[in-house]
């Protein structure tokens, strides 16, 4: 059997499913067990995970592109080729598989462009509690591993899935993030608190437009904490010249690290090593809260968001006005005072989220996708 994982999106959604992937190659040798991705870049960074899996045999397999949309890369360099010409253009080479697991949606497109043959799994990038992560489109998928007990009710509830078209599987990025975290330094030496502030990319929900600056010249202008300026990563994507120049007044700020993609955004370096997360909407929260510690979320568009499920993450940790940033130390030190009164209530949402007492999780996940194949291919 021929296997592909493809990887047409950011970087951000590799480790989401690279796990189940190495694994797979080492549950079933019998299987090809092949890496798909439309940039050298994307399979350099897969490279550097695969000594994590000792005897793990996958093939790295570039995409190709066409002529016009390489030209265009030589002038304009772009992090991704433009996801719907990949598929197009590598639809014959597609359809040669088997199955096709991938983590994003779009890839849907490869069946109204002919990719017939393979099965479509889907494994998701992320456990939030926005709209967009209870998506219809789950139900044209031949099969899905969603890595959330709670997402499962919803979709379930919303009859976006039947019974045989899903299991219920582990978050395979910790298996991953848990081979890395050995030893990682800490991500300031001068015995601060670290804030990691994670705004999101969409301008009608993100802290970004109205408030990130006012964010980071305020941090900047104190002596009491470190900040990670780490936004998704589509919000700069990737950053220009004149993005660029916006932080060049923050050059030479000893406490503070701007970070506007690299690989560290997408590893957990910043979840994991900051003592406080300060965001909006992003699915990361619940990346930070695999250990309960404080959170403070910004309401910058003044939504009216109690009792609204798509906003449950707000129930983790106090929710500022746009105008509480002007006095923004002293909110953080009080959510680092208070955070007692939050911690019972982040571990329940943690524990409705993930299922952490499965050991392996890309191993949980290769099993249930093996046995699925084997009984459906």
């Amino acid at each position: 059997m021929r296997i592909g994982f493809l990887y047409n999106s950011q970087n951000h959604q590799i480790l989401h499913s690279l796990p189940l992937a190495l694994e797979l190659s080492i549950l079933r040798p019998d299987w090809r067990v092949e890496i798909l991705a439309p940039s050298q870049a994307h399979l350099d960074y897969v490279s550097r995970f695969l000594p994590l899996y000792p005897g793990a045999r996958v093939t790295l397999r570039l995409l190709r592109q066409p002529l016009a949309v390489q030209a265009y890369r030589r002038f304009r360099p772009l992090p991704l080729p433009p996801k719907l010409w990949s598929l197009l253009h590598n639809r014959a080479f597609l359809n040669r598989f088997d199955a096709l697991v991938t983590t994003e949606k779009t890839s849907l497109w490869m069946r109204r462009f002919g990719v017939t043959h393979p099965k479509l799994v889907n494994t998701e990038h992320g456990a939030g509690d926005r709209d967009v992560t209870f998506d219809p489109r789950v139900a044209r998928f031949d099969f899905n591993l969603i890595p959330s007990p709670k997402t499962v009710r919803r979709l379930l509830d919303e009859g976006y899935l039947r019974d045989g078209q899903y299991a219920l599987a582990a978050y395979a990025k910790f298996d991953i993030v848990r081979r890395l975290d050995k030893n990682r330094p800490p991500l300031f030496g001068n015995g601060r608190p670290t804030v990691l502030y994670n705004p999101h990319f969409s301008p009608s929900l993100s802290s970004w437009p109205g408030v990130g600056m006012k964010v980071l010249d305020r941090m900047a202008a104190q002596d009491r904490y470190n900040l990670v300026f780490a936004p998704h990563m589509r919000l700069f994507d990737p950053p220009g010249p004149a993005q660029l120049a916006l932080f060049s007044r923050f050059q030479g700020v000893p406490h503070l690290r701007i970070d506007l993609g690299s690989d560290a955004s997408c590893d957990m370096t910043y979840t994991l090593g900051a003592d406080l997360y300060l965001g909006d909407v992003s699915s990361q929260v619940y990346e930070f809260l695999c250990r309960p510690r404080p959170c403070v979320f910004l309401n910058a568009h003044d939504v009216v968001w109690q009792g609204n499920p798509n906003y449950r993450f707000w129930t983790l940790g106090p929710v500022l006005s746009a105008s509480d940033v002007s006095d923004l130390p002293a909110h953080l030190e009080a959510a680092f005072v208070q955070h007692a009164d939050w911690r019972e209530r982040q571990e329940a949402a943690f524990a409705a989220n993930f299922d952490l007492s499965i050991p392996d999780p890309g191993r949980h996940n290769a099993v249930l996708l093996s046995d699925w194949l084997t009984r459906r291919c």
